[in-house]
């Protein structure tokens, strides 16, 4: 093996797919593929490989096209009320059933509903008061397909209805386009499948997963490989051998220039790299190249920045070798929730969770980390920042690729504010009960969350702002920060806060106080999240600066994001729900007893999109779960505790007491 060499560049996405596609195209490793024949059952989704030319007509027979009688036209003539005119049956008017031979003699079929028998003096008589012209009610010959016309053309998408029309054409196979081989090599001596064991340093092997039905949806026979470690040497005998079974070998993770990054390295051994890094984000590390004929594409082994990566070079390639364009995006316009930072010079691609909020569209980034796998889940919607441009600034318009169905953003609630783990048990019985409608919930902190619904970007906030003046809970914030709207504030929890300190309290925390300790150290919620008020509060009381505090600065976004830096050891405690302390394992010590509501502007606490979300609240079942948890009180669940008027005063409303 040659020494590793180390070379990764910035090339624009467009250079870079140009110069792959090029060099495939150059090599003639871009032509559509080869066909093959297939029943017509397993055809569906398939691509057409050669046109299809109709054997037979069909209609291959004057058919008649609805029950009744076959008639001459000629002796209907006529016939109307006024005028009837009468056809002796069996002679003149031939009973006909849909579907069958239009008889010989005959060039027209009257509707059953349209004939009435009746006395004539040699017998019954059909009666008929409309009249017909030749060939009405009946599928002629031809009618559909004529033999020798074209049915459908080659590199046409074939759909269920397509099939139909083939076999009535006169074929029972298809001539389909092969399916794109594609191996998924994942690399990595860390790497564990799912539900092994698992020990620090390991990762779960779920990226080739994900890659492999990405590639299926996209049209290709993907298999995933054996992992390989991370040792030259068995990374080219593993490459070398796909390219000779595979159309095109995708392999994941090692494509940086780290001393465990082989991939450039060996296809650069074993053929020719064509572009190391791109200047895109998440996903710059990417490797194209070529071996033995064939496109071997390496990727980071982040999962977003891999998915992204496969996403934006893998299937222009798959689309061609079936003969079929890459499909246009679905562009939506949208107004972007919050403020988004992009560097200079880098083309960045974040995911959004999309809800149309009023007449408005809007979409809330989601964690940007290219190992943020939920962001993938979550996600149903792209937005692409060009190169050029520093971000785009809160409230601004921007066009978002429409991930999902356009009917899930309809069925979108909105939840913007502070984090509680019981929106997450909200949102699973929500799905249970109302299915289509989905509960989004980004969790900023209750101030945030109180000015995205000033800003008409969500439905509803959780909050539990304390106010130190009157002791009151969010009802001064809701005051200040939602004037001029009429606003319910929904009781929701009563729940207990307190320090989540690890098993066993290794440190001997009793409370507040001892934040202030030497050795403590401290993880705190962001600014503006309630429970950041209400830590502020009590350190005011106890007369603690924060200055005092060891990390004091350090921030979480969540409840259960503090739960995890404690178990981790990255800190030694932080203020939470007694919920999230449990999930994990932790202790915890008692600091405060809170009310956290559900603040809802009037609109849509009365629109229908809210009304499963309200049901579920209020439900038994829903109440009786949230108790089970530990740490929370449920009596005011569900009720109104207030109505705030634009003019900040309250009215009664026993809406749901």
């Amino acid at each position: 093996m040659s020494e590793r060499k180390v070379y990764l560049e910035d090339v624009p996405l467009e250079q870079a797919l140009k110069r792959f596609l090029g060099e495939l195209q150059a090599a003639g490793a871009l032509q559509p593929l080869p066909g093959e024949w297939l029943e017509l059952d397993g055809a569906d989704g398939r691509v057409c490989a050669a046109d299809v030319w109709a054997r037979t007509c069909s209609p291959h027979y004057h058919a008649c096209a609805v029950d009744g009688y076959a008639v001459r036209a000629a002796d209907c003539a006529g016939a109307s009320e006024a005028h009837p005119v009468r056809l002796r049956p069996g002679e003149q008017a031939l009973a006909v059933n849909t579907g069958q031979e239009l008889p010989a003699g005959t060039d027209a079929v009257i509707m059953v509903e349209k004939v009435a028998r009746v006395p004539g003096p040699q017998g019954t008589v059909l009666e008929i008061t409309d009249a017909v012209a030749p060939w009405q009610n009946v599928r002629t010959m031809g009618e559909d397909l004529v033999a020798g016309e074209l049915v459908l053309p080659e590199n046409h998408l074939l759909q269920p209805a397509d099939l139909g029309a083939i076999a009535a054409a006169g074929h029972e196979r298809v001539l389909v386009r092969r399916r794109p081989r594609v191996a998924v090599i994942p690399t990595g001596d860390e790497l564990k499948q799912p539900g092994a064991e698992l020990r620090p340093g390991d990762i779960v092997e779920f990226n080739s997963i994900t890659l492999a039905a990405s590639l299926r949806r996209w049209g290709a026979r993907a298999e995933r490989l054996p992992a390989v470690a991370d040792d030259p040497s068995r990374l080219h005998r593993a490459l070398a051998a796909a390219c000779r079974d595979y159309d095109l070998v995708v392999v994941n993770a090692g494509s940086s220039a780290g001393s465990r990054d082989h991939t450039a390295a060996v296809i650069e051994e074993l053929g020719r790299v064509l572009v190391h890094g791109i200047a895109i984000r998440p996903g710059h590390p990417v490797v194209l190249g070529m071996v033995a004929g064939k496109p071997v594409l390496g990727i980071p082994g982040y999962p977003v920045s891999a998915l992204l990566a496969l996403q934006l070079l893998a299937r222009p390639i798959l689309a061609a070798w079936q003969g079929r364009p890459v499909a246009a995006p679905r562009l939506l316009r949208a107004q972007l929730a919050r403020k988004l930072y992009s560097p200079l010079g880098m083309e960045e691609f974040v995911r959004v969770c999309l809800g149309r909020v009023g007449q408005r569209l809007v979409a809330v980034p989601l964690a940007r980390g290219a190992g943020v796998i939920t962001s993938l889940a979550r996600a149903n919607g792209l937005l692409r920042i060009p190169a050029g441009s520093e971000g785009v600034a809160a409230g601004g318009e921007v066009a978002v690729e429409l991930l999902r169905p356009e009917v899930e953003l309809e069925n979108t609630i909105m939840c913007i504010g502070s984090h509680d783990p019981v929106l997450d048990l909200l949102a699973a019985f929500l799905a249970r009960a109302q299915a289509g409608v989905q509960l989004f919930a980004a969790h900023v902190g209750s101030t945030a969350g109180l000015r995205a619904l000033a800003a008409g970007q969500a439905h509803l906030a959780g909050c539990h702002l304390l106010d130190a003046e009157s002791g009151e809970y969010n009802l001064a914030a809701v005051r200040r920060l939602l004037a001029g709207r009429e606003v319910v504030l929904l009781g929701f929890l009563e729940r207990v806060q307190g320090l989540m300190v690890p098993a066993g309290n290794p440190r001997g925390i009793t409370g507040l106080a001892d934040l202030a300790r030497d050795g403590v150290r401290f993880i705190n919620r962001q600014r503006g999240a309630g429970t950041r008020v209400l830590l502020d509060f009590q350190l005011g009381r106890l007369g603690i600066s924060p200055a005092d505090i060891d990390g004091y600065q350090r921030q979480a976004g969540t409840h259960l994001a503090v739960a995890v830096a404690v178990q981790s050891g990255a800190a030694d405690c932080g203020l939470g729900v007694l919920a999230a302390a449990r999930a994990l394992g932790l202790d915890f010590i008692e600091v405060a007893r809170e009310r956290y509501d559900l603040v809802i502007p009037a609109e849509y606490f009365t629109s229908p999109l809210l009304e499963p979300l309200l049901a579920v609240v209020r439900s038994d079942e829903f109440r009786a779960k949230v108790e089970s948890l530990g740490g929370y009180g449920v009596e005011n669940m569900g009720r109104v505790l207030h109505r705030v008027l634009p003019d900040g005063t309250l009215a009664g409303d026993r809406r749901g007491d």
